[in-house]
């Protein structure tokens, strides 16, 4: 029911953006004209029901919206709101690992066979030839259990709402995974895939004896106070205040229905997507992220040790990626460095400068206007030669 960010970006944008949404804009604090004209833009001329972008930089904080969380009432957008952040969760799953590795309970170069034997075999896969490193780099060559066609088509068009409620575990979705031939031999190439983190996450508890979402609680909501973060496991409801979330459930029509895809169980996401957060917990998780704040520095290393990301099924263009998180090279030249995440009706980017002194957080909830809203935010708020 869920596909990589890149294959879930491309298909909700070839569904089109003709649909528009009420156009009430907050009112933001002076500053960022850019940014304030992208967000406009992005309601009034590509439809996207409501957008937010949450600015830290040396003048301090900065919010803006243009649109509404929810086109029924107009409610307009608010900077405590809750959103599923998709797989922006892959950060804080690499974290955890990472924090296992520099107390020395596993290590990167352990293979998935060290801590789940005969999990991974046969079709092609080896499991004592892939290492935790490459999970999490998607560099194992591992099948995206979101790609199954059986699978995926349960989460498309009016199939969604009848399997909305569906609760997966881990080890069903990794077998989903692991029925299709491997897309190229562990450490060949890079192809993002959910059943990665999955896994990771699988050995987390393995390596623990506690749930993943246990680990998740004591070593960064908890230390972080990450108050707006949670993650859902079965239930379907987002906790709190929160825009409704709208989708166009992959429909392929020129003029595609919006359905409201808010309420829903994504046990299917879990440990590679399944996170709940606000741009206020995003900006703490990724400025922590960046200055070293949640990991050693052989750890932050190896986090930020990149990979090529061409070559294999396709992904977020001008990128390269690490552990859980990836680096994208705007048309100035200039290197943003974050996470990204989308799933039904949510898409999220939290990018900053390497140093973290300069961070942006955006969400639109609506899944059809392509990543190019993003590209123009950070371009407008990064690019040395724009106005600020």
């Amino acid at each position: 029911m869920t596909k990589p960010l890149s294959l879930l970006l491309a298909a909700v944008t070839a569904a089109g953006t003709a649909m528009t949404a009420p156009a009430a804009s907050a009112a933001p604090a002076p500053g960022h004209l850019e940014v304030r004209r992208v967000l406009d833009s992005a309601v009034a001329k590509s439809g996207a029901p409501g957008i937010v972008a949450d600015i830290r930089d040396g003048r301090g904080r900065w919010f803006g919206a243009a649109g509404v969380s929810d086109t029924r009432t107009g409610r307009k957008r608010q900077p405590h709101e809750r959103f599923r952040v998709g797989s922006a969760t892959k950060a804080f799953t690499a974290v955890v690992v990472l924090q296992l590795a520099a107390e020395g309970r596993l290590s990167l170069d352990d293979t998935v066979d060290r801590w789940l034997p005969g999990l991974v075999r046969g079709g092609g896969y080896d499991g004592t030839k892939i290492t935790i490193r490459q999970l999490l780099n998607h560099t194992s060559g591992i099948y995206n259990y979101g790609n199954d066609e059986e699978f995926f088509a349960r989460g498309k068009g009016e199939a969604w709402f009848e399997h909305r409620y569906d609760t997966y575990t881990p080890e069903q979705l990794v077998k989903i995974g692991l029925a299709h031939p491997p897309y190229f031999q562990p450490g060949k190439g890079f192809g993002y895939s959910n059943t990665n983190y999955f896994l990771a996450a699988m050995i987390v508890e393995k390596a623990t004896g506690n749930t993943y979402g246990e680990e998740l609680t004591r070593r960064i909501i908890r230390p972080l106070g990450l108050t707006g973060t949670y993650l859902p496991g079965d239930e379907a409801k987002i906790r709190g205040s929160h825009p409704r979330h709208y989708s166009t459930l992959f429909s392929q029509d020129a003029n595609p229905k919006i359905h409201d895809a808010t309420e829903m169980n994504q046990s299917f996401a879990w440990a590679a997507g399944g996170v709940v957060s606000t741009t206020g917990d995003l900006h703490r998780f990724v400025g922590a992220l960046l200055t070293g704040g949640l990991l050693p520095p052989a750890q932050q290393k190896e986090m930020f040790t990149t990979v090529a990301t061409e070559g294999g099924p396709p992904w977020i263009p001008f990128t390269r990626y690490g552990l859980g998180l990836f680096s994208q090279k705007l048309s100035c030249d200039v290197t943003v460095w974050g996470i990204g995440g989308a799933t039904y009706g949510s898409w999220v980017y939290a990018m900053g400068s390497r140093d973290g002194k300069h961070l942006l957080v955006s969400h639109v909830n609506g899944d059809w206007n392509g990543l190019s809203v993003f590209g123009d935010m950070l371009s407008a708020e990064f690019c040395p030669a724009t106005p600020r």
